[in-house]
């Protein structure tokens, strides 16, 4: 399972309070560049619309920008292959209040790219500096452990 694109600011923004898998439906070229790691899931975030889920605003730029359709739109919303139990869990969690749909990583897993998506409630601005805090305090125990 190798990690092709990964969302870092989210663990950064959110608490992540359950994760999940899905496919994606992509077009030929989609998945090159998504193997040559040509994307990003900056600002993306995936909804709930009419019984289907969709991943919207993940920029996966063109992989050879002369071959590309000219009506290819790298921001396109794509859809993601989730059974109706899994679709109806995620909607009955986003009707909470402050919970979120948001992708983690895209990955590979026998052959197939797959989306890894996190139900997660943001963090308050305390939090990310106490997240920071303790980020840097484990920096500093591990240089002393090397010594």
């Amino acid at each position: 399972m190798a990690d092709l694109v990964k969302n870092k600011k989210a663990f950064y923004n959110y608490h992540i309070l359950e994760k999940m898998e899905a496919g994606l439906v992509l077009e030929g070229h989609e998945v090159k560049a998504l193997r040559e790691k040509k994307a990003s899931l900056f600002g993306s975030y995936v909804t709930v619309r009419k019984g289907e889920c969709f991943l919207v605003s993940c920029n996966i730029s063109p992989y050879q920008p002369n071959n590309t359709p000219q009506s290819y739109n790298p921001k396109r919303d794509r859809k993601l292959l989730l059974k109706k139990e899994e679709i109806g869990r995620l909607f009955g969690k986003t009707k909470e209040k402050g919970v979120t749909l948001v992708p983690l990583r895209i990955f590979t897993k026998k052959n197939l790219l797959k989306l890894e998506i996190g139900v997660a409630r943001g963090k308050k601005k305390y939090d990310k500096r106490e997240a920071l805090k303790k980020r840097d305090i484990d920096r500093e125990i591990k240089r002393k452990m090397k010594r």
